[in-house]
């Protein structure tokens, strides 16, 4: 089936194009949600519509084509698999209970092109181990005697000018454009992008949001920056923590992340705070000028 066939709407990021801040698009296809573009040589199926299956495969893959993309991947539930399978996708990673605390999500991914198959050895080898000393599940407790000075809160409208200027300190580029105020606040006022941010006096010094899926009782927990002087005292996980509290207050059932593989302090954070490692996104992600590779981990409040 021809994309021609699907109705096309952009919903936002439209032209966001600022040199290495240049952002990929987020649209409709048929009735189904995807980010794709350049900039992740990538499309991503962030949810799929039940309607659109199997015919969304072939107009991503001729998307990809017209493109030049070297991978596809997507978020679907079980359901829809074999269609993927048979069309040469394999399974990444997973979450249970994904959908409505009750269905599971499965990440599948296709790649396009061999060099963006190539497995980062080293990170990997790096991050068994991290995962094999790894003391997850026997204490979710850490110590942040000294980050208990900082104000921890949720974030508002005015709060934008310092959010952006956190994530453009942190994150050289990144796959959303977090360094943008009007995206900022187009998400913040939708209401399904919760942000938190941790103070000292009225600076802002660290930043995390929340991706709320109220319908499907899940959330993604990301973004997670905070400004490199204050790094070492475990304020991400006084922000996930924060964000916990909040999401179970929302009634989300299930909550997820994508860490990135490089990145030992996020993963520490998160086996520390109990969540389950499921897999690894190969090559997923244009995140400080490189694409990198995603760590998912979920769980359940």
């Amino acid at each position: 089936m021809k994309t021609q066939q699907f109705h096309w709407f952009r919903i936002i990021m439209n032209d966001i194009t600022e040199g290495k801040k240049m952002q990929d698009k987020i649209e409709k296809l048929g009735k189904s949600t995807i980010h794709h573009g350049k900039f992740n040589n990538r499309i991503y199926l962030m949810k799929l519509h039940p309607e659109n299956v199997p015919e969304i495969i072939s107009g991503m893959e001729e998307l990809a084509e017209e493109n030049g993309y070297s991978k596809i991947f997507a978020k679907i539930p079980p359901e829809a698999l074999p269609d993927f399978i048979s069309n040469d996708f394999s399974i990444e990673a997973f979450v249970p209970r994904f959908y409505k605390n009750k269905q599971d999500c499965l990440f599948v991914s296709k790649f396009k092109d061999d060099k963006r198959k190539k497995v980062p050895k080293n990170e990997l080898k790096n991050f068994h181990e991290l995962l094999h000393n790894s003391d997850s599940g026997k204490s979710k407790k850490l110590k942040y005697k000294h980050s208990l000075k900082y104000k921890l809160e949720k974030l508002s409208p005015e709060d934008i000018p310092a959010i952006t200027e956190v994530f453009s300190r942190v994150f050289e580029t990144y796959p959303f454009p977090v360094h943008d105020p009007k995206y900022i606040l187009e998400t913040m006022d939708e209401g399904e992008t919760q942000y938190f941010g941790l103070k000292e006096g009225s600076k802002l010094i660290g930043v995390s949001t929340a991706e709320v899926d109220i319908s499907n009782k899940n959330a993604e927990m990301t973004d997670f920056a905070v400004l490199p002087e204050y790094r070492g005292q475990n304020l991400a996980f006084r922000l996930l923590t924060k964000m916990e509290q909040e999401m179970k207050y929302n009634n989300i059932k299930t909550v997820y992340t994508m860490a990135r593989l490089k990145a030992p302090g996020m993963n520490k954070t998160f086996l520390k705070s109990g969540y389950q490692f499921t897999g690894t996104l190969l090559n997923n992600t244009n995140i400080s000028g490189n694409i990198e590779s995603l760590n998912i981990y979920y769980k359940h409040l």
